[in-house]
């Protein structure tokens, strides 16, 4: 994923790896082909390696981001607004981490401002930043509706998301028309199921 040396790296349980080099990931995609039964060394397989190894760089450069710098720049002027802020539709392409298979959906967030309100591109940030990691979609919605409430200090946090799972249409039961949808609540969208509830309606449509 880098073309530096190898160096540590934090994954999301905070457990130092070391990086390999870009050469050893391009010697593992090869490997990886040669076990599916192709020879990674015929004209139509011989860059294969590194496109792959420059899609992992993409798929995966979550990896690389801090959430909390990207929620860090606030406002505290929000002249006397207390009710939610909503962001619908933001688009999730996340791997899970069993399979390493995408999936894909999209993500409903809102957050009542407390003291604090950030730009909304940032929560549309916070998301992807998570979600350009290996995941599982349980994992994907708490990191998202923690980043929020460790950096803004809402009234509260509600976060859906709504994703099909390739690991399940194009392998095993091969479901293609099941999506999986995940939600948590804190503050007061827990406390109040009315606020809950008109999150889920506005969520929704």
């Amino acid at each position: 994923m880098s073309t530096s040396p190898a160096k540590p790296v934090l994954v999301t349980d905070a457990t130092a790896v070391v990086r390999p080099s870009r050469e050893q990931a391009l010697e593992a995609v090869r490997t990886l082909i040669a076990w599916a039964g192709d020879n990674p060394q015929r004209p139509g397989l011989i860059d294969t390696p590194k496109r792959v190894v420059d899609a992992y760089a993409e798929w995966f450069d979550g990896y690389d981001a801090d959430a909390g710098k990207e929620l860090s720049r606030t406002f505290e002027d929000v002249t006397g607004y207390d009710d939610m802020v909503i962001l619908r539709d933001i688009e999730i392409e996340s791997h899970c981490e069993h399979h390493m298979a995408p999936f894909l959906g999209k993500a409903y967030v809102a957050y009542l401002p407390g003291e604090k309100v950030v730009g909304i591109s940032k929560l549309a940030r916070v998301v992807e930043i998570f979600a350009r990691r290996l995941q599982n979609q349980e994992t994907l919605t708490n990191d998202i509706i923690e980043a929020i409430e460790s950096h803004l200090q809402p009234r509260g946090v509600a976060v859906l998301l709504d994703a099909a799972h390739q690991c399940m249409t194009t392998r095993g039961v091969h479901h293609r028309h099941v999506t999986t949808i995940t939600t948590r609540f804190t503050g007061a969208f827990k406390t109040d199921p009315a606020l809950a509830d008109r999150f889920l309606k506005l969520a929704r449509g």
